[in-house]
């Protein structure tokens, strides 16, 4: 039976049935560019300026953010359609049935801090526009109010669940868009494209630290979807074919490129026109949008604000309230919503007054891709090692409060997913360089430039392949074709049972 766009959705992470799963590639293209076709992929795309570079070296490393970023993104859109739910669920499989909620924690951690930069960009759009076209006060209370209405009104989306959400992010890619290309032709004539920035030559010592901090942030944005990219793919049919799957994930990502160039161009036309907008020390990208707007083009923005920052926000809060409710099954998808939505406002609140928002917004974007991106490579590995193949009656096992099955290992831990990612997260958490924020003990070794990235994503390969091979898996876990790439052990896997007796976890011998 089809739900209505009207009616609240009470599914929760239990495996959506066949009949209700009519989704199609093209509607996850539509969440997933939607929920970055916003105001806050703008303010992101505006970092490589604030960071010095010119506007070619800006656009170099935001292609190269989104590219690696879309890649490294793609795989997590297979896991929903195979198992007809969401990806931390998914991740039982890997990490255990206790070990998935490392999935819960990051999204938790993407959600909140996407849905505070979609209201504080959004937000301080509104005001601001509306100070530009009938004088509303520019105050903290008015700000306070903005913030509250916006964020009350994506907790209404969130709520009413994903037929709701998709057909917001229907309207918000084409809506958006258009009003994005309208800006071309609003600033057209102040862009320069050989806009020099800070550095002289590529030579210059704070140059590849600030290009491939400029990237980072920019592939955070993929990056951050990883965590609840099932959230919205677990409603397509298990028979649609993988490449039109990945080829939508990919290409949204993509498409992105017209949010992150909108705030990239104008952001260097700040820095001409209006440079005490862009002062590292307190920018205000909104601010310096707005002074050098047109007047015709102040309403535009005050859309773009809405509308972007509804899809935003949507797709950041939805399904962290989901997957709370899987965490904690006292709460349904509603309560846990509302639960997580009261704590982002407070949080969006706290972050906006009392901290330094340009700094909150960087520290969150690289914490988000070292602690994400190792539990990606996690979940695509294991992917390819089985083959695509699970078992979706075990991995629900957590959320029944049930115990054993396949994906049980020890105590309902796999420790050979959850030490890569630990290991991995923890040691690129060393080379972290934020200059001003944040500096792990080996941050230095690279001439100040942050190779978290690289060392989390190269170490987490070989470290859960070795572990894979080493100490292998269960047979029973891997399905009727066997292992891709690794080995696998004989051992037995215990019965799903209701009791309170816990099942035995692998013996030490298949350790």
């Amino acid at each position: 039976m089809t739900t209505s766009i009207i009616e609240v959705e009470t599914n929760g992470v239990e495996r959506i049935p066949d009949a209700d799963r009519t989704a199609r590639p093209v509607d996850l293209f539509r969440l997933a560019f939607g929920g970055a076709n916003t105001f806050a992929t703008c303010v992101l795309g505006a970092f490589p300026i604030l960071f010095g570079l010119s506007f070619w070296q800006g656009l170099a490393a935001t292609v190269l953010g989104l590219l690696v970023g879309a890649l490294l993104l793609a795989p997590m859109s297979l896991f929903g359609p195979r198992n007809g739910t969401n990806n931390a669920v998914s991740s039982s499989a890997h990490l255990g049935v206790h070990g998935r909620v490392v999935g819960s924690f990051l999204s938790l951690l993407t959600a909140v801090a996407f849905f505070s930069i979609s209201v504080w960009s959004s937000g301080d759009a509104l005001v601001g526009g509306a100070h530009r076209l009938v004088n509303v006060p520019e105050s903290d209370i008015t700000y306070g109010i903005a913030y509250a209405i916006f964020a009350g009104l994506v907790l209404v989306v969130c709520v009413y669940g994903f037929r709701f959400m998709l057909l917001v992010n229907k309207i918000a890619v084409v809506a958006a868009s258009a009003l994005f290309i309208l800006g071309a032709f609003a600033f057209a004539g102040d862009f320069d494209a050989g806009y020099a920035g800070s550095f002289a030559s590529t030579a210059d010592p704070l140059f590849w630290p600030s290009f491939v901090g400029a990237a980072l942030i920019v592939l955070s944005n993929p990056v951050s979807f990883g965590a609840f990219l099932g959230d919205w793919s677990r409603y397509i049919p298990a028979d649609t074919p993988r490449r039109r799957i990945l080829g939508a994930a990919f290409l949204a990502q993509l498409a992105t490129l017209l949010p992150f160039v909108f705030g990239l161009a104008t952001a260097s036309i700040i820095a001409t026109k209006a440079a005490r907008y862009i002062d590292p020390d307190a920018p205000n990208y909104v601010g310096g949008l707005l002074a050098i707007s047109p007047g015709w083009y102040f309403l535009p923005l005050c859309l773009i604000a809405l509308i972007g920052g509804l899809s935003t926000g949507t797709t950041a809060l939805y399904g962290t309230g989901l997957d709370v409710s899987s965490v904690f099954t006292r709460f349904s998808r509603v309560q846990s919503t509302f639960f997580i939505g009261a704590l982002s406002i407070a949080f969006i609140f706290f972050g906006r007054f009392a901290l330094n928002l340009a700094q909150s917004i960087s520290t969150f974007a690289t914490l988000i891709i070292t602690c994400t991106a190792p539990w990606m490579i996690v979940m695509a590995l294991g992917y390819v090692t089985r083959r695509g193949w699970y078992d979706t009656d075990a991995l629900q096992v957590f959320n029944r409060r049930q115990t054993g099955g396949r994906y049980w290992f020890n105590h309902g831990w796999n420790w050979r997913g959850l030490a890569t990612w630990l290991l991995s997260a923890s040691v690129a958490l060393l080379f972290t360089n934020l200059p001003g924020q944040f500096v792990g003990p080996l941050g230095n070794l690279a001439n100040g430039t942050d190779i978290s990235l690289p060392v989390g994503l190269i170490l987490a390969a070989v470290l859960y392949l070795g572990l894979l091979t080493v100490f292998p898996e269960p047979r029973a876990v891997y399905g009727p074709d066997g292992p891709r790439f690794v080995r696998a052990s004989d051992t037995p896997v215990p019965p799903i049972t209701s009791t309170d007796e816990e099942p035995a976890p692998e013996p030490a011998a298949a350790l």
